[in-house]
């Protein structure tokens, strides 16, 4: 790998660890980096930015615990639910991973950031977005999030993003606030992460070199967006990262 290569993958690190903890979407960006810039199979490219979300994940957790969101009623339940019925998914989209194609691979993570894309755009625009009057402590509220959490692990263990990615829009159209979303992403991305790498390092798709090189700067910036989070309306932000995955959403599915 070339010095200039490195230190590009270094700087789209710290601005993708910026992204996790501000927006939630933000660590897609080490998966499209890893995948463009490099050769490596995609089950690398997705086992070895799981690794490097456990640090993010854990980060993230411990920042929101101190600056009180995850101290919120019934924060924590919905993270501690949302984060067990992730393990399951994680785990079978990472299995499901290894049998699949470079290209196809390409196209999943392709029309997976363009649809995210439009989602973030959508929950900035749309004067009306739907809420669900849901009462997350009762068995159903429960059972609805165990599933959300099912299929929010699939999603990531299957396309290597971090569960923030989808859970915090998904998260906001719920209902819950954008810092308690974030907050409750951050546990959650730690379990489909932990879970995921283990189901990618089992089949050794997973560099710890490339790890150590994306993982670092990605934790100086998951720190950084924390403190942005709290001090900045992240609204233009939203829409700029929004227009940008879906700019790249076409490149990366016909590359």
């Amino acid at each position: 790998m070339s010095f200039a290569l490195g230190a590009l993958l270094i700087v789209i690190a710290f601005f993708a660890g910026i992204g996790c903890t501000t927006l939630g979407p933000g660590g897609i960006f080490t998966t499209l980096a890893l995948y463009t810039l490099t050769a490596v199979p995609s089950s690398t490219v997705a086992g070895t930015a799981h690794f490097t979300f456990i640090g993010v994940g854990l980060l993230g957790s411990l920042s929101y615990l101190q600056s009180g969101e995850l101290r919120i009623k019934g924060n924590a339940r919905i993270a501690v639910v949302l984060s067990l019925s992730s393990i399951v998914g994680a785990l079978a989209g990472a299995a499901v991973n290894t049998y699949v194609s470079r290209e196809l691979f390409g196209l999943l993570l392709g029309g997976f950031a363009a649809g995210t894309g439009l989602l973030i755009i959508y929950r900035e625009r749309s004067e009306r977005l739907p809420q669900f009057d849901v009462d997350y402590t009762s068995v159903r509220g429960t059972a609805f999030v165990s599933f959300i959490g099912l299929v929010l692990g699939c999603l990531s263990g299957l396309l290597g993003v971090g569960g923030p990615v989808i859970a915090v829009p998904i998260l906001i159209v719920l209902g819950i606030p954008m810092l308690s979303a974030l907050a409750v992403a951050q546990v959650q991305s730690i379990f489909i992460a932990t879970f995921a790498t283990a189901g990618y390092a089992i089949n050794g798709a997973v560099s710890i070199p490339l790890a150590l090189l994306v993982g670092i700067p990605q934790l100086v910036g998951a720190f950084l967006g924390w403190r942005i989070a709290h001090y900045v309306d992240p609204d233009r932000l939203k829409v700029a990262l929004g227009v940008t995955m879906i700019a790249v959403g076409p490149y990366l599915a016909f590359q």
